[in-house]
């Protein structure tokens, strides 16, 4: 019996119970930083709105604003919006975490490459939350948008948005001006390629590699997102990676990306 939790304790925790503390801690002064954040742009309504102007007026510009006919068009099924609401809620809370507690467990050598974009990834977002603050589409019913995810993520809109800005009343685990970049598009790159690498089966990789795809379709038709900032997710996933590269060649014995799930490595 001894003999066995010895054994479940050595896979739950590849590195003891302080290499698992210290991943904790980063993820805590992640939420942390992003609180400061949200705080600091919570009073920029006017700000955020006029940038979701731009972002339309840059999208109709490259004749590539067709958000609103999407959603139009995908609304006319609740089962699928309803479960687009579900994904988009749950992507950025269990989805993530249960991939990063899977990653840590099953795949710790990996594990902190992928920690290690996460990181970037978070920095990179927060400075452009403070310096681009950006209302989402759903905020913008005169464009033709809807907010489905009311019922899901607990914000409502109190009056009608606009440009000049709007009474909310927001939830307060909720940065309601960080559209851009969209981090759900960014988080879903940053775990569905290493996952994929990873995975054993082909349909398992397959499924990962669709994940950014569906992502994608759902900010999109729940109006929590522009294809801009699904694009500049996108890119943050990408320089993230280059980021997490570039640290793994100051510690290639812990911070690279092993896709060997049979190797061993050290913690840090």
């Amino acid at each position: 019996m001894a003999a066995r939790l010895s054994a479940l304790k050595a896979r739950l925790l590849p590195h003891g119970w302080l290499d698992l503390l210290r991943q904790v801690i980063i993820v805590a002064i992640g939420y942390v930083a992003y609180t400061v954040v949200r705080g600091l742009v919570e009073g920029k309504a006017n700000a955020a709105f006029a940038h979701a102007l731009d972002v339309i007026r840059i999208e109709r510009t490259l004749h590539v604003f067709v958000e609103p006919s999407i959603q139009g068009w995908v609304s006319g099924s609740h089962l699928v919006m309803t479960l687009a609401g579900w994904i988009y809620v749950n992507a950025q809370t269990s989805i993530t975490v249960a991939a990063l507690v899977y990653l840590y467990i099953v795949h710790n050598r990996s594990f902190y490459f992928v920690r290690n974009m996460f990181a970037i990834a978070m920095a990179l977002a927060l400075v452009a939350y403070y310096l681009f603050p950006t209302a989402p589409p759903r905020f913008l019913p005169e464009w033709g948008f809807i907010d489905t995810v009311s019922d899901f993520s607990g914000v409502h809109l109190a009056t009608t948005a606009s440009a000049g800005g709007a009474t909310l009343n927001p939830s307060r685990l909720v940065n309601l001006y960080a559209a851009v970049p969209s981090m759900h598009v960014a988080f879903a790159l940053m775990l569905a390629v290493p996952l994929a690498r990873l995975a054993r089966w082909r349909a398992v990789r397959v499924l990962w590699y669709l994940y950014p795809l569906l992502i994608t379709f759902v900010i999109i038709v729940t109006a929590n997102h522009f294809i801009a900032d699904a694009a500049l997710g996108a890119i943050t996933a990408g320089i993230s990676a280059l980021g997490a590269r570039q640290l793994g060649r100051w510690r290639p014995a812990a911070w690279t990306f092993l896709s060997d799930p049979t190797a061993a490595g050290v913690a840090t």
